[in-house]
């Protein structure tokens, strides 16, 4: 795609030196849409060349200056006019002049730092791309090219699973536990849910994988929240000392990794949200916050090892977590 104005008469754009190995990761835009951009991590170098093509060889281009900008921007959606930049970098690729024929100049960006992951969401978007701008007097030339940036991770080395008793006082007492805190995109949720008391005729249960997204701060808070997933655990009424497994799989569902105050802007966060529902259409729930992260393609033996020591630690009755006291599953009221 070019940008063309009145009396422009260059086209430009923006090649990496290896583009054609690099992998490319389908990401979602503004629009809903998923497109293809080049994958880059944290710390590794972005380098390539801009080229100019004129489109009329007889005829000059007058400049004021080339440069390639690599920024690191977050957008509100809300406060479109203001662009909050985390990562600028400058290249001059020529001083003022006139180009006379098509050329290409070279470019590197060594070891940058790329500290987030791109993200698009319901009211932010944070965006890694390349600015070529060849300055003139009246409008400049620029092209732009967007990357993604997906940040790793290593096996968290504390993971304890977490156990909670819930319920209404005499009429719905439950334990629910899940077998990690923190699961990577791909990993698979395993918990179990125990009926301890069932004074409530239950005819529904399920799990529901909820996202909300933080924006902005102070009085300007905004909160938004998606349902992901919603996975049935049982249809029809449980009985005292019934045990419901579940086995959720998260490597289906568009998900990220847990985001925290980034850049003091926004923040995502996940919860597995437990809801049950009774005869008479009421809803009881439960939240419980769970942490996201995206493990790289290659693993090592140690970070494999820590993986087993913790998929081992679910299969006992051991090393269960903190067991909190009952608390209420909602503001809805038990009828006996």
């Amino acid at each position: 795609m070019s940008f063309f104005g009145f009396g422009q008469s260059v086209e430009v754009e923006i090649l990496l030196n290896d583009a054609e190995s690099r992998k490319r990761a389908e990401h979602k835009t503004e629009d809903g849409k998923k497109e293809k951009y080049f994958l880059f991590y944290d710390g590794e170098t972005v380098s390539g060349k801009v080229s100019l093509a004129l489109k009329n060889p007889n005829k000059r281009l007058e400049h004021q200056g080339i440069k390639i900008e690599f920024i690191g921007q977050i957008e509100l959606y809300y406060d479109r006019g203001n662009h909050h930049e985390f990562v600028s970098l400058v290249k001059d690729l020529a001083r003022p002049g006139e180009i006379t024929q098509s050329q290409a100049f070279d470019f590197e960006f060594t070891h940058v730092e790329k500290p987030y992951e791109s993200y698009t969401g319901q009211n932010v978007k944070l965006r890694y791309f390349l600015r070529a701008t060849i300055s003139r007097r009246l409008n400049d030339v620029v092209k732009e090219m967007d990357i993604v940036v997906h940040t790793l991770s290593t096996y968290p080395e504390l993971n304890s699973s977490i156990k909670m008793e819930v319920g209404i006082e005499d009429c719905l007492h439950i334990e629910f536990e899940y077998n990690k805190s923190k699961y990577h995109l791909k990993d698979v949720i395993v918990g179990k849910i125990y009926f301890l008391l069932v004074r409530i005729k239950i005819k529904h249960m399920e799990i529901d994988i909820i996202k909300r997204e933080t924006t902005g701060t102070g009085p300007n808070v905004y909160h938004e929240n998606d349902t992901i997933a919603k996975y049935e655990i049982m249809d029809g009424a449980p009985v005292r000392g019934e045990s419901i497994p579940i086995r959720l799989f998260l490597a289906g569902y568009e998900l990220t990794p847990t985001m925290r105050d980034i850049n003091k802007k926004f923040s995502v966060r996940y919860y597995l949200n437990l809801v049950l529902i009774d005869e008479e259409e009421r809803r009881y729930f439960k939240q419980q916050e769970v942490v996201l992260w995206r493990k790289g393609d290659i693993v090592r033996k140690s970070m494999s090892h820590q993986a087993a020591i913790a998929s081992q630690r679910f299969e006992g009755t051991t090393s269960l977590g903190d067991v909190r006291t009952p608390s209420q599953l909602s503001d809805n009221n038990c009828r006996q």
